[in-house]
């Protein structure tokens, strides 16, 4: 069942958002469609679907919502994130579980076939998906996937500590405000509020002054320690053998100075997905979509996914 809610005003002037709730086996969902310039049947269309990270919600993509979308967007709050935090059951997450999820909500909005746009986690999921259902899967571009480091630091994370330490500080951060229950999320948005929040989140970006400072209190505002806390724990059980069953194109990137994402993700990658693109994008920190969005348009029009923009 889909319920729309209301319309929203879109960023950049661009169509409006519809608003949805979707119910799914991990909690309701907040789903957010802007319809394409081609509009019609969903199950005839194939949408763009933006999986965001850990550390985000569907904002962490607005620079890449340009105005006039040639195809649907579908923009989702994860379950455990953003507006679908209600009568989540975070006790039930796995990997598998949030697939499932993020189908559940593709169908009840009619589509068939989908282009998937993920970042960190979100590109981790969007490579699951590809895996698992191949035939539906029509392209991925995977921003800075959170994959083989993170699993490995998650289950080692003293080991971990030379190669990814920026990950693990941040994994023991997030471990520790899950522990503090409601108190967590509360404690990291008042840190949000002040100068200090820019420090802290320095390293995951290649040049933080030039983040606005909206920015940086967003990612405050939305940090879930305990969702981000059992996201990685499911990545550190994940069997990433499967993803040798993908059959479309993807593009997966990473920023030159990604303190998440290390060179040797890309690498190991490539040896299991057989259609892959690697790209390092310059001067850039594990959030592509925020510090290089036109950089990410142009290499997703190179991947034939659908931006959301017209080509001139």
């Amino acid at each position: 069942m889909t319920i729309g809610l209301q319309q929203e005003i879109a960023p950049a002037s661009a169509p409006a958002l519809r608003l949805h709730m979707i119910p799914t086996e991990l909690g309701p969902a907040t789903v957010r469609v802007q319809q394409g310039s081609g509009g019609g049947d969903p199950a005839s269309g194939t949408p763009v679907v933006y999986l965001h990270g850990a550390a985000g919600t569907w904002t962490t993509f607005r620079a890449l919502l340009p105005r006039e979308p040639d195809a649907d967007r579908v923009l989702i709050d994860l379950p455990g994130w953003g507006e679908s935090t209600a009568d989540v059951r975070l006790e039930d997450f796995s990997v598998e579980a949030m697939g499932r999820a993020v189908v559940e909500i593709l169908d009840s909005l009619g589509y068939r076939r989908w282009n998937l746009v993920g970042h960190s986690m979100g590109g981790f999921l969007a490579l699951h998906l590809a895996a698992r259902w191949p035939d539906r899967a029509a392209g991925v571009a995977a921003i800075s996937a959170t994959t083989f480091g993170v699993s490995a630091a998650v289950r080692h994370p003293v080991r971990s500590l030379s190669g990814l330490p920026a990950f693990v500080r941040t994994l023991w951060a997030m471990r520790s405000m899950a522990a503090l229950g409601p108190a967590g999320p509360a404690l990291i948005r008042a840190v949000a509020a002040t100068p200090v929040m820019g420090p802290l989140l320095s390293p995951l970006f290649a040049d933080p002054a030039a983040v606005p400072g909206q920015v940086i209190r967003g990612l405050g505002h939305d940090a879930r320690p305990a969702s981000f806390w059992r996201a990685a724990r499911a990545v550190a059980l994940y069997d990433f053998g499967q993803w040798r069953s993908i059959r479309c194109p993807v593009l997966a990137t990473r920023g030159d100075r990604d303190v998440f994402t290390p060179p040797s993700d890309l690498l190991r990658l490539s040896d299991l997905v057989p259609h892959v693109r690697l790209v390092t994008i310059p001067r850039c920190g594990h959030f592509a979509n925020i510090e290089q969005p036109e950089r990410v348009l142009r290499l997703l029009d190179e991947l034939r996914v659908p931006s959301g923009r017209r080509r001139p």
